[in-house]
């Protein structure tokens, strides 16, 4: 009986200065990774949303049925394209598929395969204060030729 009681004693004894040196609470030392976040410049972006201006001067945000292959954006200074989502390749409007950096782009729409309307380019800046009342950068194209 000495012995059992004894070998319980031990073993709560053992527990209990167990638990007294854990703890929840973590400690850290100085970390060795350095952050480099604040070397980064972070860019904002923003939605596309592109029209097409006809010869007439008339703005086209809507419609079916356009010799239309897509919109391309190319960034003046980095060089870099983006495209128009191809899911609405004859209608518009047409969306980006990806934000845009903030910067400068030549706008274009790409021929369709029909070859019936050109597009020409226009140079716009993507920043806030360009941002619509719908929450987009609305790019209207202009058509230069029509047959």
């Amino acid at each position: 009986m000495r012995k059992s009681i004894f070998t319980v004693s031990a073993v709560i004894g053992l527990l209990a200065v167990t638990t007294s040196f854990s703890s929840t609470d973590v400690v850290e030392g100085p970390s060795k990774v350095r952050s480099e976040v604040s070397d980064k410049k972070v860019v904002k972006t923003y939605p596309v949303r592109y029209g097409l201006l006809s010869k007439s001067g008339t703005k086209i945000l809507s419609g079916s049925g356009f010799d239309l292959g897509g919109f391309v954006a190319k960034n003046t200074v980095t060089g870099e394209e983006y495209f128009s989502d191809r899911y609405h390749d004859r209608a518009l409007p047409q969306f980006s598929e990806e934000d845009l950096p903030e910067g400068t782009y030549e706008f274009s729409g790409i021929q369709g395969q029909g070859g019936w309307v050109g597009y020409g380019t226009i140079v716009a800046t993507v920043s806030d204060e360009n941002l619509d009342a719908d929450g987009y950068i609305t790019i209207y194209v202009p058509i230069t030729w029509e047959e």
